[in-house]
């Protein structure tokens, strides 16, 4: 039975009574495309439910977007387009391509490959209408890969090479139970974008059981893969190289984000990258339950540190679509053997940005608390464990065990004694992402126990300095 979602966002993107599933992102002059799909989830996600195509929706600041309707429509019942499963969108020869997954859930009994790369074209100047010029012929599923599982290509221009490339996600052999870790990424390269030659692997490191998603881009002298990856911590993740064709090195934190945050993937508009990925919605609408395909987009802008890794923010136009911030007084707390807390407002509402300068000294812990009941004590909570480098979100107090089922809700962190970092917590109703110079961890909440937030330190000293407070969003101009 279909469930209507019952999310009320007012920052963060998803169009009214459905889900957003995976974003097929295009830049272009400061504005972003946003090729999405949009799930009903009827009766259930994605494939048991209802099929669906692209639909498009554009925004300049990630706060207002105008809606184009759908794209590119889903094929009938009997076409392999049933489904428009993920591509991508590229600009080439002064036209703008997609190429998409055509999926069909009937042909596997059929006897049919049931995912196979289709084309389209752009045909008018908002890039909101569309012409199928049908199946990749070359580009099927090639000889002792997956025909289930061969899709999410991702087109680049090989400027060394002075060709296309292509990558996309499939598996190696026949696996029907999917726990083989054959997954990996294959490629494809062509001169003119209609002749197609198969080169084989790009990328089989042996870590996953499917590769979806995959994105590649440059930043200086930095080559970035990126992809998403459903069998080990199901998180958006990259590795860096000096050259197109690898090796991949994995930097130290390798993810954008944690484990609600998923199929993300680039744009450039000429001056922001942004990463487009979407917080999924829980079953049942139960913090203790699992993660559902699809939910609400949104973005990270993405940024390149002095030694080459990546790190993300939010964009500066998600900030300046706050109301003017509050006035709050620097925080200073000790606590030589016992945790201290310090509420900062008792009513921060449901739509707001908290920032700040946050230092330590000698502490094992730190924690800002969201959602706080002054009464009972209940907040769902953000803890930077120094001790064990890691920044984690779950209730506290985390009693009856356990409250919320937080498996992939944490990040790496390596934070040192009297060292100033910028810590930024925006909430958007049921949506939380907190970032840390660079890192983020977002995640979706289900109960609201009280409107207060509060900061904590445990075993030693914290200061919050150049803190701000806004509440809610400025009035749209129409």
């Amino acid at each position: 039975m279909r469930k209507v979602p019952t999310n009320n966002q007012h920052l963060f993107y998803q169009p009214k009574d459905v889900w957003v599933g995976d974003v097929m992102p295009f830049g272009k002059d400061g504005t972003f495309y946003l090729y999405h799909q949009r799930d009903t989830r009827d009766p259930a996600p994605l494939a048991e439910g209802q099929p669906f195509g692209w639909s498009l929706a554009t925004t300049q600041d990630f706060v207002t977007y105008q809606e184009h309707g759908t794209a590119i429509p889903r094929g009938g019942e009997d076409d392999q387009d049933q489904f428009i499963y993920a591509g991508t969108v590229y600009e080439a020869k002064g036209e703008v391509r997609a190429f998409y997954t055509g999926f069909n859930r009937n042909y596997l009994r059929e006897g049919k490959t049931s995912q196979v790369l289709m084309q389209a074209k752009a045909c008018s100047d908002d890039y909101a209408t569309w012409k199928k010029t049908g199946v990749a012929v070359e580009l099927t599923p090639q000889p002792g890969y997956d025909g289930r599982n061969w899709r999410d290509p991702f087109v680049i221009w090989d400027d060394d090479r002075k060709e296309y490339l292509l990558v996309l996600g499939t598996r190696k052999g026949d696996d029907p139970s999917k726990t083989l870790q054959t997954g990996r990424l294959v490629h494809f390269t062509s001169k003119d974008l209609e002749h197609w030659q198969f080169k084989g692997d790009f990328w089989a490191p042996g870590l996953y059981t499917m590769f979806e998603m995959p994105d590649i881009f440059k930043i200086g002298d930095w080559w970035y893969l990126v992809y998403s990856e459903y069998s080990d911590e199901n998180k958006i993740v990259y590795r860096m190289s000096r050259d197109l064709y690898g090796p991949w090195e994995k930097p130290r934190d390798d993810a954008f984000d944690g484990r609600a945050y998923y199929a993300g993937r680039t744009a450039f508009d000429g001056s922001r990258r942004i990463l487009s990925g979407w917080v999924p919605t829980r079953e049942n609408d139960d913090d203790r339950a699992n993660w559902l395909w699809g939910g609400s987009f949104m973005p990270h802008e993405v940024y390149q540190r002095p030694n080459g890794t990546l790190g993300v923010r939010p964009p500066q136009s998600i900030k300046d679509a706050f109301e003017c911030p509050d006035a709050v007084p620097d925080i200073e707390l000790r606590g030589d053997h016992e945790r201290t807390e310090c509420v900062i407002t008792e009513n921060a509402g449901e739509i707001f940005c908290f920032e700040a300068d946050v230092t330590f000294r000698d502490a094992c812990d730190f924690s800002i608390r969201a959602y706080k009941n002054l009464e009972t004590d209940e907040s769902y909570e953000y803890r930077f464990d120094l001790d064990a480098n890691r920044l984690s979100f779950d209730k506290s107090p985390c009693y009856k065990w356990f409250r919320v089922m937080d498996k992939g809700l944490w990040r790496p962190v390596w934070l040192e004694s009297g060292r100033s970092y910028h810590l930024q917590l925006i909430v958007d109703d049921n949506i939380l992402v907190l970032y840390l110079d660079g890192t983020a961890l977002t995640t979706r909440v289900c109960e609201k126990f009280g409107h207060s937030l509060a900061v904590t330190v445990t075993n030693g000293e914290l200061k919050l300095s150049n803190i701000a407070l806004a509440k809610g969003l400025r009035e749209q101009e129409k």
